[in-house]
């Protein structure tokens, strides 16, 4: 791990940024260490931000220039575990089961229901449950129907005239003429309610699919939010007891019990991508101290 800060570069497993006492955040009056937050931290290990780090750029070398100011961490990248206690601070919120079931897959533990958890979830995403409009199937076939019984009487008052035209010996061309276009208009629009209807008749079939492809699908979640609970309880158990003698070991009784289950957890999981460790929840003498209990790389901050 290599850290640049304030145009200084520190490496090892184990890096202090508290110590970085004689440097001023550019413009504010205030140690630079103050300056950096944990999520500042947190987010340059993840990749979120931060400036781009000189691999040439060494503890002996000039490192200066415009990028000074700016943090940079060259490490390898954060695992699952590092979501749970990547950063343990004093306000810190944790799920300790779900964290040791992450600590137990970096010890290389697996899950008897990992292959039918992995089975279920590709049948559920592969069950694609598309939106069916029945409401605009519905309007199309209410306006074909509106359309045809309104040409049909048309057609029928058109009859009408030109049989009165015909009876007075009148000249019934242009009624005639009307009447072929309103027959014409009205054989349109009598096929275009069949496909309404036909139309109305497939989007309910496929909606009545869709229930039950939707059923199908929320069973299948359940079943895999059911094995995912098994697993993650099972994965939990490997390395409870191991977590248990890390809690024990903690060198503060006084952390409280979130802060004593952050740092057993990261005692127990294996990992390369640093943790950050909060000066509030940190009861040891040193960075150095604190990876060697963690046996893995740290910052202290």
């Amino acid at each position: 791990m290599k850290v640049r800060v304030a145009g200084a570069v520190r490496t090892g497993r184990a890096v202090d940024l508290r110590r970085v006492s004689d440097c001023r955040a550019e413009g504010v009056g205030e140690p630079l260490s103050d300056a950096l937050s944990l999520r500042d931290v947190a987010g340059v290990i993840r990749g979120d931000g931060g400036g781009d780090f000189d691999r040439d750029c060494t503890v002996e070398s000039d490192c200066g220039g415009e990028r000074d100011s700016a943090l940079a961490i060259d490490c390898p990248d954060p695992g699952p575990v590092h979501d749970h206690v990547g950063v343990i601070r004093a306000d810190m919120d944790l799920s300790v089961r779900s964290a040791l079931a992450a600590a137990a897959r970096t010890r290389g533990y697996t899950a008897p229901q990992a292959d039918e958890l992995a089975a279920v979830r590709e049948r559920r995403d592969a069950l694609d449950v598309p939106e069916t409009d029945l409401e605009r199937a519905r309007r199309r076939v209410a306006d074909a129907s509106d359309a045809t019984e309104e040409m049909r009487e048309r057609v029928a008052t058109l009859r009408g005239r030109v049989q009165a035209l015909r009876d007075a010996d009148a000249d019934p061309a242009d009624a005639e003429t009307e009447l072929a276009d309103a027959t014409r208009r009205l054989s349109e629009v009598r096929t275009e309610r069949i496909a309404a209807e036909q139309a109305l008749t497939e989007a309910r079939d496929r909606a009545r699919a869709n229930r039950q492809r939707r059923r199908e699908r929320l069973r299948l979640a359940d079943r895999a939010d059911n094995l995912r609970r098994a697993a993650r309880e099972h994965l939990a158990d490997e390395v409870r007891d191991a977590f248990a003698d890390a809690r024990d070991a903690v060198p503060d009784d006084d952390l409280g019990e979130v802060v004593e289950a952050a740092l057993a957890v990261a005692r127990v999981a294996a990992y390369d991508a640093p943790v950050v460790l909060a000066r509030e929840t940190d009861p040891f003498e040193s960075a150095a101290e604190v990876a060697e209990w963690l046996d893995g790389p740290v910052i202290r901050l």
